[in-house]
């Protein structure tokens, strides 16, 4: 099931299953979004708008957190793995991926945590956008690094 929200930073394609929220795309993305069929599915509804209310707190300055959501993003064991390590990033505070590659007790999988930040399906949820390079630049973001700068002042980080 699919919905679509507006957004400050622009429009925002949202699915999910029965399972929980699989994907929080930018409509620019070029990034397939699959979700089940869009058959009415009274609990793939109740992940779509828990997202939407989440995201719209997030957006108004309301909340800086998502753990109450149920995500369910398909991606490879090591991937689940950045994910969730992403997740547990606090607001408004940024990490490189060495960093995260130590968290995830892979310090040698720099470029792999990349690859798997840029894949992943629920930006902003699981918040790829705070993971900056080791020099502290803002590196690739699947959304554009203007989003990602705005996401980042958005939660007070300079």
């Amino acid at each position: 099931m699919k919905t679509r929200i507006d957004s400050p930073i622009g429009p925002i394609v949202l699915a999910a299953t029965s399972s929980g929220l699989t994907h929080a795309c930018f409509e620019s993305r070029p990034q397939s979004v699959h979700s089940a069929p869009e058959a009415k599915d009274p609990d793939a509804r109740k992940h779509l708008d828990a997202a939407c209310q989440v995201l719209f707190e997030y957006f108004e300055g309301e909340r800086s957190g998502f753990d109450d959501l149920v995500l369910a993003p398909e991606g490879t064991s090591f991937q689940q793995r950045v994910w969730r390590a992403l997740r547990s990033l606090p607001y408004g505070r940024t990490t490189t991926y060495g960093q995260v590659a130590r968290r995830i007790r892979q310090p040698s999988a720099v470029r792999a945590v990349g690859l798997a930040n840029g894949r992943n399906p629920i930006p902003i949820i699981v918040p790829c956008h705070r993971v900056i390079g080791a020099n502290g630049s803002l590196t690739g973001y699947g959304g554009g690094l203007d989003r990602k700068a705005w996401l980042l002042r958005h939660e007070g980080v300079h």
